[in-house]
């Protein structure tokens, strides 16, 4: 039986929040979706609820990957999820301690289907919840701004991504470098190759804010640039310079326009001053807010 949607789970010692996720899958207006799932080395009882799991739904319509159980880490399991799910007509990815909205897979298909035929990536805001679900605090509502402007931050929430096959198959074919993130990396390489990015101001997700979150928090601009400050300019530069080489690398067919751009900011990552401040010139590499982008921009000639 073929599905129209397939959600892509990776769970890792879950067992908190994982029955409730399970749950709102079940509650989804769309239904014409599977679940492929691959557990990255658990020591809880995580593989024993999504066993019980597909026992409820069916072997067909909830499927354990081959490798299931080998630790690779949040990122690459859920690369590793995409290309073993890229032949369906989407893919969602979803995280193991979120709730889903009822409607939030009608949402995504909506807008994706209403795209085009083309590579298109669909996120969406979340609401920003505790531990108990509760808050309901509404996450940052982010625009595209197009390439380059991916290289400088990610606005595309993992939890909420879903992706058509052709988009999927563009992030399958090129190599995601060391320590990317799978959403980051997604954005970053449909942006490139001229696909349709959509961010969803309504909210899809119910996002829980905990201590064990695997990857990252949503936090508003001031809590963002002051975390960026904090950390200084190592680890954003030496993130740049890994997406660049590795967009660089994959040899993939880019709009010209976007392969100049690209070829401008690699050189200037390894140039000096001017070759930098050529790069600031490139009209979409900049940051959303203006307080982020002053840092970004000093970061960035500075080295």
């Amino acid at each position: 039986m073929s599905y129209i949607v397939t959600i892509l789970l990776s769970t890792f010692n879950g067992e908190a929040y994982l029955p409730e996720q399970l749950a709102s899958f079940l509650t989804q207006s769309f239904t014409d979706w599977r679940l492929l799932w691959r557990d990255d080395g658990s020591s809880d009882n995580s593989v024993a609820i999504m066993h019980r799991f597909a026992v409820s739904v069916g072997a067909e319509r909830c499927r354990e990957l081959t490798d299931s159980g080998t630790h690779y880490g949040a990122a690459a399991s859920f690369l590793r999820l995409l290309a073993a799910g890229s032949s369906t007509a989407m893919v969602a990815f979803a995280d193991q301690d979120d709730v889903w909205l009822p409607d939030k897979l009608s949402n995504a298909v909506r807008h994706v289907r209403a795209a085009g035929d083309v590579p298109v990536l669909y996120c969406a805001r979340q609401f920003l919840v505790d531990e108990q679900l509760r808050g309901h605090r509404l996450s940052v509502l982010h625009s595209d701004k197009g390439f380059p402007a991916c290289l400088t931050q990610n606005i595309a929430n993992g939890n909420t991504l879903v992706m058509n096959q052709q988009a999927a198959l563009l992030v399958t074919a090129a190599s995601a470098p060391e320590a990317s993130l799978h959403d980051w990396w997604s954005y970053i390489v449909i942006s490139a190759h001229g696909g349709r990015v959509i961010f969803d101001p309504e909210p899809q997700v119910l996002y829980r804010l905990h201590e064990k979150n695997m990857i990252g928090r949503a936090q508003p601009w001031p809590e963002r640039a002051m975390a960026a400050l904090r950390r200084g300019p190592h680890v954003f530069m030496t993130t740049m310079r890994r997406h660049a080489g590795a967009l660089k690398g994959a040899q993939l067919a880019m709009p010209p326009e976007a392969l100049a751009d690209l070829t401008k900011v690699d050189a200037a990552l390894s140039g000096g001053f001017s070759s930098r401040v050529g790069a600031l010139r490139c009209p979409r590499f900049r940051r959303e807010s203006w307080l982020e982008n002053i840092l970004f921009s000093y970061w960035f000639i500075k080295g």
